[in-house]
């Protein structure tokens, strides 16, 4: 080789290619971007119907279980209002009697008095079956029971030997039950 002779570098290789056919690249990719974008763009779309239909549902849901709550509120306010009437309707008459008896037993003289005493014992039974009326129960207490703390209250206890131990020496309240539920309970002095 001499000196004289050129070299010449990438003359054996193939000539380069035309920009066109570069362009022609950048533009399918452009166009494949475009669709990309558009796939995207309809699939972010779908999702927010999905989103509001959902939102809507929601809100559809939510309004129904506060009109059943208020709903439900009010039943229960007017169960209970109901419930108060009726007790107090099946009292009023035995109200009435103990008005007239306390009036009977003002102008009651000495003669009277044995007549005052039966009437309070008439109130007191109507009392009672007033109470049975409306389904409560006088819990049974008497003396030389056995003592139950279910329904007992044990307010005093005694020695007394004609008792056994934890039986009933006297009873000091009556106590109450409606169905399986104490309203009061009763009581009572505890023996032993």
């Amino acid at each position: 080789m001499s000196n004289d002779e050129e070299i010449v570098f990438g003359a054996d290789e193939e000539p380069a290619k035309d920009e066109a056919d570069n362009s022609s690249v950048e533009d399918a990719a452009s166009e494949e971007n475009t669709a990309d974008v558009a796939e995207a763009d309809e699939k972010e779309e779908a999702a927010s119907e999905a989103d509001n239909e959902l939102e809507a549902r929601y809100m559809s849901l939510f309004a129904e279980y506060d009109n059943y709550r208020k709903r439900t509120q009010k039943e229960k306010d007017n169960l209970y209002a109901d419930a108060i009437a009726s007790v107090t309707k099946e009292f009023l008459t035995l109200l009435d009697n103990v008005d007239r008896a306390t009036d009977g037993a003002k102008k009651a003289d000495e003669n009277s008095l044995e007549k005052v005493v039966q009437g309070m014992e008439l109130i007191g039974r109507q009392a009672q079956e007033t109470l049975k009326k409306i389904g409560v129960e006088e819990i049974p207490a008497e003396r030389g029971t056995k003592f139950d703390p279910n329904f007992h209250e044990a307010m005093m206890h005694v020695d007394d030997d004609t008792l056994g131990e934890q039986e009933i020496a006297m009873v000091f309240a009556k106590g109450y039950k409606y169905k399986d539920r104490v309203i009061r309970h009763t009581q009572v002095q505890v023996a032993n």
